[in-house]
């Protein structure tokens, strides 16, 4: 699908037909909607690394023209494997306009096209690509701080669980931080050789953006080291807390199968067909109940002290 936009004093409106200085946003594109992006200028050695969902964060600059592609957080959902992904972002710059490329439509250029990002004029290029570049760092901490408060909630239920159901919801966060890090330190060796280069040395405010941009990636880098050594240790620590409950509730049900098998025992002797003390008393049963009943009752006193129920 490709969507041409173009900024007014309005906003962002979308238009049929290329102009200059517009921004062409590419979603998984079909054969023939790329052919006709190459008429349109875009190379094709442009527009098809970034639909790779193994493509790496790279530049690349030919004829004039600059490919950026950097990794970009994607939610699969919590029914996922991997609820919290990546996938690669092509960001083109041409003489004429800006073009965006991603296999999925996604929170980044969804939250530039609603207007979250104020001043936004896409015949700026540099300042427009600046602009994702900034988004994409903040989308990077928006989901590690849902991820960190999911995982929040997945605690209070492993305090209390005996089962692996939760450990392995964490396993899930786990996963979705090592793709984090992976990405974010791609991105930022990207955004490093960006900065070195003449690209966005036109202006000062272009400078501050990249820099915004870097420290952000940076932060988040951080952040999900943070996140990441946690979550391993919390891992461990509920695995022994599960482990534990298994053992108290084991131990329990062993104190209550002793506890069952004393009366079991001395019926067991009383329905022997044998010579037996009390047999020829009229109140043995009443006898033999009370002393079964002072049995079973010293056996719980003693297993109570002993912190065995």
């Amino acid at each position: 699908m490709i969507t041409i936009y173009n900024s007014t004093e309005r906003g962002l409106v979308t238009i049929n037909d290329l102009v200059p200085g517009c921004w062409v946003n590419v979603v998984d594109p079909t054969p023939e909607e790329i052919a006709q992006l190459a008429q349109w200028g875009l190379m094709t050695d442009f527009v098809t690394p970034p639909l790779d969902m193994d493509e790496t964060p790279r530049t690349e600059k030919e004829n004039g023209d600059v490919m950026i592609v950097l990794r970009i957080p994607y939610y699969q959902g919590e029914s996922s494997d991997i609820p919290y992904s990546t996938l690669p972002l092509g960001i083109i710059l041409t003489d004429k306009c800006v073009a965006t490329v991603c296999k999925h439509d996604n929170n980044v250029i969804q939250e530039l096209v609603a207007g979250k990002v104020k001043g936004l004029w896409t015949a700026k290029r540099n300042r427009l690509v600046l602009h994702l570049l900034l988004r994409i760092a903040a989308r990077y901490l928006n989901n590690l701080r849902e991820i960190n408060r999911l995982v929040e909630g997945v605690e209070d239920k492993l305090q209390v669980s005996m089962r692996n159901r939760e450990v392995l919801e964490l396993l899930k966060y786990q996963k979705s931080l090592t793709y984090f890090t992976t990405a974010l330190k791609a991105n930022e060796l990207v955004l490093q050789r960006l900065q070195r280069s003449q690209l966005f040395r036109m202006y000062p405010d272009d400078e501050d953006l990249l820099e915004d941009a870097l420290t952000e990636t940076q932060q988040a880098i951080e952040m999900t080291n943070i996140s990441g050594n946690i979550l391993s240790q919390m891992m461990d620590a509920f695995a022994s807390i599960i482990s534990n409950n298994l053992n108290v509730v084991m131990k329990f049900l062993a104190s209550v199968t002793i506890v069952l098998s004393l009366p079991t025992m001395i019926a067991s002797f009383y329905g022997m067909n044998i010579g037996l003390p009390l047999q020829g008393h009229p109140q043995a049963f009443l006898i033999i109940l009370g002393v079964t009943f002072v049995v079973a009752v010293g056996v719980v006193l003693v297993f109570w002290r002993k912190d065995w129920f």
